[in-house]
């Protein structure tokens, strides 16, 4: 049972927002995006071996937006079918694409 815990933590990723908000987000969906990825595979980082990555800079609407993007372009990447749109309100696109440069997602 133990050890089927620690697996499980070892596939996911804490990630805090600005506000203290943590999302459990698993590392294939995390890794998308380049800077995680740099952080976890390199393992010279703190959060590598935590499994914590604070974003004192990102909101919690916006660090949720992107992770629901992540899981999104997990599950239509390769598909041949319609796409659906992606949706980004417009009140928070510029942040979002801040974020998103930020995180190279």
């Amino acid at each position: 049972m133990a050890a089927e815990a620690e697996e499980k933590a070892d596939s996911t990723v804490r990630l805090v927002s600005s506000e203290g908000h943590t999302f459990i987000v698993h590392k294939r969906a995390a890794m998308i995006s380049q800077t995680i990825k740099s952080m976890i595979e390199e393992g010279a980082f703190v959060e590598a071996r935590e499994g914590v990555i604070n974003f004192r800079e990102i909101s919690t609407p916006i660090l949720e937006k992107v992770c629901q993007y992540w899981y999104y372009k997990l599950k239509y990447t390769n598909v041949t079918s319609d796409i659906p749109e992606f949706p980004i309100e417009p009140e928070i696109a510029l942040e979002l694409l801040l974020a998103a440069n930020f995180l190279d997602t």
